[in-house]
C-alpha cells in the first residue's frame, strides 16, 4: 500500500494515505507534527499569501508562513474565491479515456421510449398531508394482493404541495410530475387531498405527455373510503405491470447521476476519479451521466466551462454558476463558505479543495447540456444539473431529471437512499469494512491493491448487475427510499 500521494507534479503538498507521526520522513521532508490520514503536508516552505497547490491547481493561499513538513489545513489556509465573476469561453478538450464495449443490460422498455432499471408501483403524493393514507393503501394492497411479479410498491413522503406559492409551488409540482413519468415506475397512482394548492386537476392538466394506461389519479376528499378506492386503482396498475419483462439493450440506454457527500481527503484520489473514468466510459458508449451540486463546482467551474461543446453551452454553465451564487447572496450568505465539519475532519480544507475533487466525477468528456432544476435529460453524454449540495435534495433532483440510479461517493458514510437506486462508493477501505451495511463498492482498493483499470472493470460489472437487477443496492436492501424537494420562498 502507498503511504502518500502527490496528485500533480505542480503540487506543493502531499496527501498522506495513513496517519504519519512527527519525525517520519516523506519525500525527504521530515514531518514537524503528526498528520492525520487523508490530510495534507507541505513538501516545501510555503510563504504567507502563496498559493497552496493540489490537483495542479490552487486550493487557497497560506495565511501564515508554512514550513516544509507542517500540517496544511484550515488553521493556515484560506480560500481564494470571492463573489460573482465574469468568465470567457476558452475551449480545451482533454483526452477521454475509455473504450467501446459490447456489454448489455436488461431493462424495462416503456411506451414513452425511455428505459427503466426497476419495475416498481408508486404512489406519488401531491401534498404532504396524505402520507398516512398512502402508507395505508400500500399496506392494504400488499396484504390483499402481494407484490409477486414486480419490484415492490412504494410511496415517498414530503411536506409540500400546500402553503406554497410562486416558484416553490411550481417546482414542487414539476418534480413530482417528473417522478410520475420516471421509467423505473411501471405504474403510478397520483394521490391528492382535494383542497391543496397543488390540486390534482391542475397537476394532471400540466403533466404533459405521459402513459395514461399506467397512471391513475385519486382525490381523497371525493370518495367515501380512500384506502379501498386507492387499493382498487393500484390493482388495475399491478395487473398490467406484473407482466412486464426485461429486454436486452446496449449501455447507451443508461442515465446515471453523479453525487458525493461526506467527503474526505481520499475522495479526490479514489472514488471521484473512479466515477470520472466510469462517466467517460459511458459517454464513449453513448450513455448519459449527470453531475449536480453546483456549489461544489465553485472553484473548479472553469475546468467544466472549457469543456462546453459550444459557446451556447458555455453560457448556460456561466448562468448555472452565477445564478446559484446570487441565490446565496439573496439570502445574505457567504458564497464560498468552508466545507462541513465532517469534510474538514476528513482532510478537506477549502471549497476549492472540495470542488476540484468533486468535479473529477465528471471525468474528461465534453459537457453536452445544462439542465435547470426540474428539467429532464434531452441529450446523451455528460450533462450538468442545477442542484444544491444537500445529499437528499440533489439525489431527488437527479432522479427527477431521468436518471435511473445515482452513484454516491463518500468518505464518511451515510445510510440514506433516494427514490431510485443509490450506489454508495467508499473512498477508503476502513469505511467500506466498518459500514458494509451501507457501502456497495470500495474505491479504497485503488490505493490498497488494484490499478484504476482493474477497479473500473469491477465497477462496470457491478453497475451492469445493478441495472439488470442481478444485484440490489444497499439502500434497496435496507428499504431506505426518500425524497426531498428544494424550496426557496416563504411557507404560508
Amino acid at each position: 500500500m502507498k503511504d502518500y500521494i502527490i496528485i500533480n507534479p505542480l503540487d506543493n503538498v502531499a496527501v498522506v494515505l495513513r496517519p504519519f507521526s512527527k519525525g517520519e520522513k516523506l519525500e525527504n521532508v521530515v514531518l514537524l507534527e503528526d498528520i492525520p490520514q487523508a490530510h495534507k503536508v507541505a513538501l516545501r516552505d510555503i510563504r504567507n499569501g502563496e498559493d497552496v497547490m493540489k490537483y495542479g491547481s490552487p486550493i487557497g493561499h497560506a495565511t501564515v508562513d508554512i514550513k516544509a513538513g507542517e500540517h496544511v489545513h484550515t488553521h493556515n489556509v484560506a480560500t481564494n474565491l470571492d463573489d460573482v465573476i465574469s468568465y470567457s469561453y476558452n475551449p480545451k478538450y482533454p483526452d477521454v479515456l475509455g473504450y467501446k464495449s459490447d456489454r448489455k443490460v436488461e431493462v424495462y422498455e416503456r411506451s414513452t421510449g425511455e428505459y427503466g432499471i426497476r419495475n416498481e408501483l408508486w404512489v406519488i403524493q401531491t401534498v404532504g398531508c396524505v402520507s398516512g393514507m398512502a402508507k395505508d393503501m400500500i399496506e392494504h394492497f400488499k396484504e390483499k394482493y402481494g407484490t409477486e411479479g414486480i419490484d415492490g410498491i412504494y410511496t415517498f413522503q414530503h411536506p409540500f404541495g400546500c402553503s406554497q406559492m410562486g416558484s416553490d409551488l411550481e417546482l414542487t409540482r414539476t418534480l413530482l410530475q417528473d417522478m410520475v413519468k420516471h421509467p423505473n415506475a411501471g405504474g403510478v397512482l397520483v394521490l391528492g387531498l382535494g383542497c391543496e394548492e397543488n390540486l390534482v386537476s391542475t397537476f394532471r392538466e400540466t403533466l404533459g405527455a405521459y402513459d395514461a394506461t399506467r397512471t391513475r389519479f385519486l382525490i381523497a376528499q371525493e370518495v367515501e373510503d380512500e384506502v379501498e378506492e386507492g387499493t382498487k386503482l393500484l390493482k388495475e396498475l399491478y395487473d398490467q405491470m406484473k407482466n412486464d419483462r426485461r429486454v436486452t439493450k446496449p449501455l447507451s440506454v443508461l442515465r446515471i447521476g453523479l453525487k458525493c457527500g461526506g467527503s474526505d481527503g481520499m475522495s479526490g484520489i479514489t472514488a471521484n476519479p473512479l466515477l470520472g473514468r466510469f462517466s467517460d466510459f459511458l459517454s464513449i458508449n453513448g450513455a448519459t451521466t449527470v453531475l449536480g451540486e453546483v456549489p461544489e463546482m465553485f472553484g473548479a467551474e472553469k475546468l467544466l466551462m472549457a469543456r462546453a461543446k459550444d459557446a451556447k453551452t458555455f453560457e448556460k454553465i456561466v448562468d448555472l454558476i452565477n445564478e446559484f451564487k446570487l441565490y446565496f447572496k439573496n439570502h445574505n450568505q457567504v458564497i464560498y463558505d468552508n466545507p462541513s465539519p465532517g469534510n474538514k475532519k476528513g482532510g478537506i480544507t477549502t471549497l476549492e479543495d472540495k470542488s476540484l475533487g468533486c468535479t473529477q466525477k465528471a471525468g474528461s468528456a465534453i459537457v453536452q447540456d445544462v439542465l435547470k432544476m426540474g428539467e429532464r435529460i434531452r441529450v446523451n453524454g455528460l450533462n450538468l444539473l442545477c442542484t444544491p449540495g444537500n445529499d437528499l435534495i440533489a439525489t431527488t433532483t437527479l432522479g427527477c431529471s431521468g436518471c435511473q440510479m445515482v452513484l454516491f461517493t463518500t468518505g464518511r458514510g451515510t445510510p440514506f437512499g433516494g427514490f431510485i437506486p443509490t450506489v454508495k462508493i467508499a473512498t477508503n477501505t476502513a469505511l467500506a469494512n466498518k459500514k458494509s451495511n451501507w457501502i456497495d463498492f470500495n474505491a479504497g482498493d485503488l490505493v490498497d491493491k488494484k490499478s484504476m483499470d482493474e477497479l473500473l472493470e469491477d465497477f462496470i460489472d457491478l453497475l451492469c448487475d445493478i441495472a439488470s437487477e442481478k444485484k440490489q443496492t444497499k439502500n434497496e436492501e435496507n428499504n431506505f427510499r426518500e425524497i426531498s424537494i428544494f424550496k426557496d420562498g416563504v411557507v404560508l
